[in-house]
């Protein structure tokens, strides 16, 4: 790979600078809607957006003189300490307001909002100011965007796992396959995403929703983060089923793979009904909602009571709507809040602690494992057992009807042991930082799979706020690097990634 004095530090600078200026101009953007609902921190935003804007601008400037390549060592420091810049940046507009005026906690937020994953350390959502909810809900929506454009044009040639099939299905125009043409097909998903955020926004509108609170759950729905501009979440309007519906439905888009939508949209049904990933994400879904519906619905007393008055369309229709709204806000890691599914019975509550490590599919806004890799996990273990049988046969893990090279499935098998051991670490540190084993566990597996909600004291309707300083850095580091797949982030802390070679 060469020595480190040949990594192309001009143009990681010059990357870093592309996005300071993209954060100034999406807070520009947000200052707009501080002026227009007169929040009076308008002033301020403009000030974060310009500080922003003139850092980024002037890096790009001095650094405009850079070599146009990028090898896989600068690729991983690009997405790693990108993330983090932006977050860094992200929170400017936090302390320039007041609204969250402790680093720490705007560092928290802003990194939750980036890497789609929800957890929020404020107590009273309805007092922030409509210019800083609205930035909150853009960084959902810049993360969001960010993983597609990663998993088609930059983690395939990293070698990060799983992604290459991905990028073996995703479509060009006229059926190429990707590396051709990764401009196009980017922008191919990014209309389908801009598409489905502004058309979820006129139907929440038309639902009930004001304009202002729609356009700020489409942008957290189809990111798949969830930060509601409700104390309650969604649970806000569990009198108003229909804006349940509407996000359910957009809910289970953003956690299916877009080039589907893709495909969809060019009428191209087969590819769909025959993509075995999303076969078996729309199984576990309908399956586990069904489950937690007979479940909620036959202990009425416990679970109903604790939703919402259930005459508004009968306790069956009620048990349907929420199990399949929770069953989703986990599985696609958005953490929206319909009901504090803490409340019903401990199966319930181990049951949704069960399918946070689940996911959705790969080439989805969804964080997690993804339904993908389990999907080849489950086929590599049932081939052991012929294996075992017939030890000289060849027998390949298929996927798709295809043949999957044997590095990537070792390359899943691999991501799936260091997410757990993952897991296990950040439940361990959580647990010295003081954290109970209830919320510990819960705030490991929440923030590594970039959910939100957790367990314990991290529950649905409780907040991150009262972490102390330590443990809201360490669940910032899980949320980055359950964001960007474990290997871009870990690959940086080991001895050999600097060595020179």
């Amino acid at each position: 790979m060469g020595s480190l004095s040949k990594l192309n530090y001009k143009i990681i600078s010059h990357l870093m600078g592309l996005l300071l200026a993209v954060n100034g101009g999406f807070i520009m953007l947000s200052s707009l809607v501080s002026w227009y609902y007169e929040d009076g921190v308008f002033n301020d935003m403009v000030r974060a957006g310009l500080v922003a804007l003139i850092v980024g601008g002037a890096i790009m400037y001095v650094t405009k003189n850079h070599r146009k390549e990028i090898q896989k060592r600068e690729g991983y420091i690009i997405v790693t300490f990108g993330w983090i810049f932006m977050a860094l940046v992200g929170t400017l507009p936090y302390i320039f307001t007041g609204a969250i005026p402790s680093f720490t906690n705007a560092f928290f937020e802003t990194m939750s909002g980036f890497t789609t994953t929800g957890a929020s350390i404020l107590s009273d959502i309805e007092a922030v100011p409509k210019g800083v909810l609205f930035w909150r809900s853009i960084t959902h929506w810049i993360g969001g965007m960010g993983i597609i454009v990663l998993a088609i044009a930059i983690l395939p040639l990293l070698g990060i796992g799983g992604m290459q099939l991905f990028a073996a299905e995703a479509p060009g125009p006229g059926g190429d396959k990707l590396h051709p043409r990764i401009t196009d097909t980017a922008k191919r998903l990014w209309l389908i995403y801009v598409g489905y955020t502004l058309a979820e926004t006129v139907l929440l509108k038309l639902a009930g929703m004001s304009f202002f609170d729609a356009i700020n759950h489409s942008l957290a729905t189809l990111s798949t983060g969830g930060f509601s501009t409700k104390n309650a979440s969604v649970a806000y309007w569990n009198n108003q089923p229909l804006i349940q519906y509407i996000i359910i439905v957009f809910m289970f888009l953003a956690g299916s793979n877009f080039v589907l939508s893709y495909f969809a949209f060019k009428r191209k049904f087969q590819k769909i009904f025959q993509d075995e990933e999303f076969k078996l994400y729309s199984i576990f879904v309908i399956g586990l909602s069904v489950i937690a519906a007979l479940l909620i619905y036959f202990q009425a007393d416990v679970t109903l009571s604790s939703i919402e008055h259930p005459q508004v369309l009968g306790a069956f229709e009620s048990a349907v709507r929420h199990a399949f709204f929770q069953v989703l806000t986990v599985v696609t890691t958005t953490g929206f809040i319909s009901a504090d599914y803490t409340l019903w019975t401990p199966f319930l509550t181990l049951f949704f602690f069960g399918i946070m490590f689940l996911g959705g599919c790969a080439g989805s806004t969804a964080g997690g494992i993804k339904v993908m890799r389990h999907l080849i996990m489950i086929k590599n273990g049932v081939l052991e057992f012929k294996r075992t049988l017939h030890p000289h046969a060849i027998l390949p893990v298929r996927y798709n009807r295809k043949a999957i090279p044997q590095p990537i499935v070792f390359n899943i098998l691999g991501f799936f042991i260091l997410y757990m051991l993952s897991f296990i670490v950040g439940t361990l540190v959580f647990a010295w930082l003081g954290l109970d084993f209830k919320t510990a566990l819960g705030a490991a597996a929440s923030t590594l799979g970039n959910i939100g909600p957790a367990l314990g004291d991290l529950g649905p309707v409780d907040n991150y706020g009262y972490l102390p300083a330590a443990a809201k850095w360490w669940s910032s580091f899980l949320m980055l690097i359950g964001r960007l797949e474990l290997f871009t982030v870990l690959i940086l802390l080991t001895p050999f990634f600097w060595r020179n070679r």
